[in-house]
């Protein structure tokens, strides 16, 4: 898919209207994939440990490019609590300037490491574009897919998942950041698209969790009212996934550097798990466990 096709879906006021209508009654079918079930059944959400196994990610410099760091940092975050293992080999970098790498290359970086943390017994989602690489890691033991272009970038990618019968993340996202568009009704466009693309491919909607795509695509002002309105996206009926983890717009409030980022991180994760998010995608696992479970048996008590 073009960019433009995305912005084509833009200007449909009424799916941002119906989004504010019924945001407040709607409520997430119950996923039927054995895999998201189980986290989705989690009295809280679920946590996603990040692991980069690139030289060039915003918010780690490479730190688990090497597959011995790589499987280290796995095995940390799973005692720390993580739920979810999110790998990604090729640095999507949301504030612009990513590097494109080929299928092979980014191949060749997951292959020492994915069966390995899949080893591990933490469910395993691979975070790539390119379907040739999720073909590949969800036959060498990975469970989810990741997608942040949201099926409409890879026009295999729909059919692969559906192939595989796996769940998948379909993340919002725009080439470049417009501040003058309605960012929520862009959100609604452009999921209204990837469940019909799903929807043909043959993937059940009870597989699908939908993410707003903090940082990608938006400005720091965008990014901040996707996460203030989060509960509008409750219309589509599906799970919702919140990554605010280190992202810029925590910088325009608060002046700081991606490792200066953790205080603004937990703000906007444990405000969005009360906003229905039920899967929380973070760098840094620990601190972001207790402070769910904190907020949690705080609400439990009122």
């Amino acid at each position: 898919m073009q960019p433009d096709e995305t912005r084509d879906l833009d200007s449909d006021p009424g799916t941002a209207q119906s989004l504010r209508m019924i945001a407040t009654i709607a409520r997430p079918s119950p996923a039927d994939h054995p895999v998201l079930s189980a986290l989705l059944a989690r009295p809280g959400p679920a946590v996603m440990g990040v692991l980069n196994i690139t030289p060039d990610s915003f918010s780690d410099g490479g730190r688990f490019f090497g597959p011995e760091q790589a499987l280290a940092q796995a095995r940390r975050m799973i005692a720390e609590g993580a739920d979810i293992i999110d790998i990604g080999a090729e640095s999507t970098r949301p504030y612009g300037a990513p590097q494109p790498v080929s299928a092979e290359e980014e191949l060749q970086r997951l292959r020492p490491v994915l069966a390995a943390v899949a080893a591990l017994g933490t469910p395993v989602s691979i975070d790539s574009m390119k379907s040739a690489v999720v073909a590949w890691a969800l036959e060498t033991g990975a469970g989810i897919a990741n997608d942040v272009w949201g099926l409409q970038r890879d026009p295999d990618m729909a059919r692969v998942i559906a192939a595989h019968n796996a769940p998948v993340i379909v993340m919002h996202n725009r080439d470049r950041a417009d501040p003058a568009i309605d960012i929520m009704l862009d959100i609604a466009a452009f999921f209204t698209r990837s469940l019909e693309i799903a929807s043909r491919a043959g993937i059940p909607a009870s597989h699908i969790v939908l993410d707003p795509g903090i940082g990608f695509g938006k400005t720091p002002e965008q990014s901040i009212t996707a996460l203030a309105r989060l509960g509008e996206l409750r219309t589509f009926g599906l799970p919702l996934l919140v990554g605010a983890s280190r992202k810029r717009f925590i910088s325009s409030i608060t002046p700081s550097q991606p490792d200066q980022r953790l205080g603004g991180s937990i703000a906007a994760h444990v405000l969005a798990a009360r906003n229905g998010a039920r899967i929380i995608r973070t760098h840094d696992v620990a601190e972001t466990v207790q402070a769910l479970r904190v907020a949690r048996a705080i609400e439990d008590l009122k």
